[in-house]
């Protein structure tokens, strides 16, 4: 079980967010937490730890008036730490390259491959021949609807007719490296994880990341347990390094302890 670092980018600073609270229109969002320091001050502190494997989202769409502001911070992020994280937000087939050339080791992939609330798998087919499965990364982030985990799209704000279980995850492994997932009822809010989506990604036949929620040792230590230490995590608005009360220093060791 490793701790995978993440810079979460919008409107062109690294910010942390309430994640259901992120809309396009007016490019808003709640903020717990605004850094002073651009995404490469973060990136360089992650290779200096050696923590790679975490992951830059860009959180403006393609069409936003802050995209290109967002996209050349991430860009700075990823030739920090060349080979050492992950990049995601509105990346599709003609773009991707940019972002490998510009350092990343993976990219991640949501809304292009789902099409009317399922999975367009020429889409899916089209984003591995662009830059093969073993560099492909699918966000698989859902919300709790009618009691069943329904992966969502376009940055948590749309929901999709798959539910996220064990059979997605084993047909999608097909197609990627890693999956990443973010329990979006609960980003941002520092609340606890959600146990019945970590207790169905430690099924996962691949490497999965789990986002969302993490305000304490305590909900580690419970991530392990139902996760069987097979699901990685991520900690954003709990941290101290975004103003948070978890030290960093102790969620690193933690991790290289496990």
């Amino acid at each position: 079980m490793k701790f995978r670092p993440c810079i979460d980018i919008h409107n062109g600073a690294v910010k942390q967010i309430v994640g259901g609270t992120l809309s396009d229109y007016g490019n808003e969002a709640h903020e717990n937490f605004v850094s002073k320091d651009g995404a490469a001050y973060f990136a360089n502190m992650y290779k200096e730890y050696s923590l790679s494997g975490g992951h830059v989202i860009m959180l403006n769409s393609r069409d936003s008036d802050f995209y290109e502001q967002t996209k050349q911070e991430a860009i700075k992020a990823l030739k920090a730490f060349p080979q050492g994280m992950h990049v995601g937000g509105g990346i599709n087939p003609d773009n991707a390259q940019e972002f490998l050339d510009a350092g990343a080791s993976h990219v991640i992939v949501t809304s292009y491959v789902f099409k009317d609330g399922q999975i367009d798998m020429q889409a899916l087919e089209n984003m591995v021949k662009a830059v093969g499965k073993e560099k492909l990364v699918l966000d698989l982030s859902c919300k709790l609807q009618d009691d069943k985990y329904l992966i969502v799209t376009d940055r948590w704000q749309k929901f999709t007719d798959v539910e996220l279980n064990k059979a997605v995850l084993d047909d999608l492994s097909q197609y990627c490296d890693e999956f990443l997932v973010h329990a979006a009822d609960v980003e941002g809010l520092s609340s606890g994880i959600e146990p019945v989506l970590v207790s169905i990604l430690r099924s996962s036949p691949i490497p999965v990341t789990y986002a969302g929620g993490i305000h304490s040792m305590d909900d580690i230590d419970l991530l392990r347990m139902l996760g069987e230490s097979k699901v990685d995590f991520t900690i954003g608005s709990a941290l101290d390094i975004f103003g948070g009360y978890m030290k960093f220093d102790d969620v690193v060791n933690y991790s290289r302890e496990d």
